[in-house]
């Protein structure tokens, strides 16, 4: 496996696949790698010839007063566990080269609506920052396919309209969440929780659940939202949302389940501590 910074070297192995007809990946990543990251390289090794992984930090997708500088950041390990995995190259640039100019005076990409809804409410900017560090990460590395977690589902969504929307010569895939035996999502900042709030965590999934049942039940998809609510709440959850969705568009779902044949999904933040924590299931 290559490790690399500078995009020009990375390039030059790019071109030398391209020169053989190789089928390229891209696992985009900002590192502290999990389980569910793991799957994510396992998935794009079923897809295609070399693997590319990106780990990058990207500080224009954290909002002011986030976790941009504590965010864990452990790339020998890193490294050591995509090298196991038989990755072909890891690429880990620097802030400078991602972004020569201050982030306000640098082009963004934006995906107007999807990016204002659901986590981007909470979290103003923060998807302005996902789909920028995406499409130059396609523009850098010419990928043929990137994966994608179902995790973070409207990040999900909203790269695939931005594909679609700017013509990306990229194939979208995703890959299911991976999960702790008790339920919770992995995720990078579930190491913020402490003991007790581990413990707590997976009612979160838990109540998506029973949503889910809820719903094939015919029960007022208002009445499910603001019963789960609740339940987070007097769990010690600080909710910020907990919405059903129609699944391609995340649309608000229609009020009466039963005039509803569309795909639906069922999206959900909250706080437990410091660790914010996001789920979702499909229905």
């Amino acid at each position: 496996m290559f490790e690399v910074a500078d995009i020009s070297a990375l390039q030059n192995h790019v071109q030398h696949w391209k020169a053989q007809q190789q089928r390229l990946v891209l696992v985009p990543t900002m590192g502290n790698l999990h389980q569910g990251h793991l799957q994510l390289v396992q998935h794009g090794q079923t897809c295609g010839d070399k693997v590319i992984v990106s780990i990058f930090v990207n500080p224009m997708q954290f909002p002011p007063g986030t976790d941009f500088e504590s965010y864990p950041r452990t790339l020998k390990e890193d490294a050591k566990k995509l090298e196991a995995l038989g990755v072909d190259g890891l690429f880990a640039p620097a802030t400078e080269d991602i972004y020569p100019l201050a982030l306000e005076k640098t082009t963004q990409v934006v995906v107007p609506e999807l990016s204002d809804i659901l986590c981007g409410e909470h979290r103003p900017g923060h998807f302005v920052g996902v789909t920028t560090i995406v499409a130059k990460l396609f523009n850098i590395v010419q990928p043929d396919i990137a994966v994608f977690g179902e995790k973070d589902y409207q990040q999900l969504v909203i790269i695939k309209k931005m594909v679609d929307d700017l013509g990306y010569p990229v194939e979208i895939q995703s890959s299911a969440t991976v999960r702790e035996d008790d339920g919770l999502a992995m995720s990078s900042r579930n190491q913020y929780l402490s003991d007790q709030q581990r413990s707590i965590a997976p009612r979160l999934y838990q109540l998506l659940c029973a949503a889910k049942e809820q719903v094939h039940s015919k029960m007022p998809f208002s009445d499910i939202e603001a019963g789960a609510m609740q339940s987070l709440t007097q769990a010690g959850f600080k909710p910020e949302y907990f919405s059903i969705r129609c699944a391609n568009s995340l649309a608000p779902a229609s009020a009466e389940p039963s005039g509803n044949k569309k795909a639906l999904v069922i999206l959900a933040a909250a706080w437990l501590g410091k660790a914010r924590l996001i789920d979702n299931i499909s229905v």
